[in-house]
């Protein structure tokens, strides 16, 4: 198991997480207070508390009004984190925390573990290596276990990161260590961040895998080793430039290396993401990948729960699968569930 690393946390003053007064009035209870604004008002525990009902009750009135409303008062850039096991994904999202933490922006964190086979639980390994200050209100980590799922995300993944996101500055999904298929992060995430370890073959591996066309930054890790890293980055580079051809106005993918036991390049990596979250932000892009993701999410979760022959019965019937531009996919879902279980 890799060394654990400490990293300094910046004292935090309480987080400021609601939207401004107007936003949020076809979403308040009936005192007028957001359900988004009384969940901030609870803290780390609230957060809690939502995500256990979220798993427990995914379906139930209360939380896809939750769902509903946190959807529509987005805040954070959501970053995913992937790559294969053992290439240092823990370590990295620890320095990530940290270095958000240095400018006052408030994290929260998706940790995808393994499942435990007598217990279907998470693993806890990943929270296990990303050490956080507990007294620090500006951090959230949540592990879920990955069970069945092959995608590299837990089935409450994408619902998390929409409450979450609606909470904290920055959400940071770390996947469980994924195969050669396995992109499911591109769903959830804004920006995804591939993780190439030296000396490993993951860049040539991945060459021919449906993973190399999703990244938007390439991160050769474990920098320090020098030599294998230089020739990791080569071949990275080499990779990608033999994944399919982008649009001419798609974000060019930017390739570094970092060694985040010693936090060498982790200011350029930071200036990355913040270049790309620059891009996603002029001419509505943001608002477009993120509705993109909405009308998959409808319909991987209708087959997750009807199978191909439920999505054929709901196209028979008329039912549009895309919720309209900036409505609730968790509203969609329930209401073509419903017309197909009638």
């Amino acid at each position: 198991m890799p060394a654990v690393r400490r990293f300094i946390v910046v004292p935090a003053t309480p987080l400021t997480w609601v939207r401004p007064p107007g936003q949020l009035a076809a979403m308040c209870d009936a005192t007028g207070v957001s359900r988004v604004e009384t969940l901030a008002r609870g803290g780390k525990a609230a957060l809690a508390r939502a995500l256990a009902a979220l798993e427990r009750t995914p379906e139930s009135a209360e939380t896809l009004a939750l769902l509903d409303a946190a959807y529509g008062t987005p805040r954070a850039q959501v970053l995913g984190l992937t790559g294969p096991p053992g290439v240092g994904k823990s370590t990295l999202a620890g320095r990530l925390v940290a270095a958000f933490r240095s400018r006052g922006e408030s994290v929260g964190v998706i940790a995808v573990d393994p499942s435990s086979r007598r217990s279907g639980g998470a693993l806890l390994g990943d929270r296990m290596r990303l050490l956080t200050d507990p007294e620090d209100a500006g951090v959230f980590v949540r592990s879920m276990a990955a069970r069945d799922r092959l995608g590299g995300l837990a089935d409450i993944t994408v619902a998390a990161t929409v409450l979450m996101r609606a909470l904290f500055d920055k959400v940071l999904i770390e996947t469980v260590g994924v195969g050669q298929s396995e992109t499911d992060v591109a769903m959830a995430a804004d920006t995804v961040i591939f993780c190439v370890q030296p000396a490993s073959g993951d860049s040539l591996q991945f060459m021919k895998a449906g993973i190399i066309e999703i990244p938007d930054i390439a991160v050769v890790t474990k920098a320090d080793l020098q030599e294998p890293a230089r020739r990791a980055l080569a071949d990275l580079k080499g990779a990608l430039s033999l994944a399919a051809p982008r649009e001419p106005e798609a974000w060019p993918v930017a390739v570094s290396a970092v060694s985040a036991s010693r936090g060498e390049g982790i200011d350029e990596l930071v200036a990355s993401l913040d270049r790309r979250a620059a891009w996603l932000a002029e001419r509505d892009r943001l608002r477009r990948a993120r509705q993109v993701q909405a009308e998959t999410w409808v319909v991987e979760a209708l087959r997750a729960r009807f199978g191909r022959v439920g999505l054929a019965r709901a196209g028979k019937r008329g039912l549009a699968l895309a919720p309209p531009p900036g409505a609730s996919p968790f509203a969609r879902v329930a209401e073509i569930a419903a017309a197909l279980e009638d």
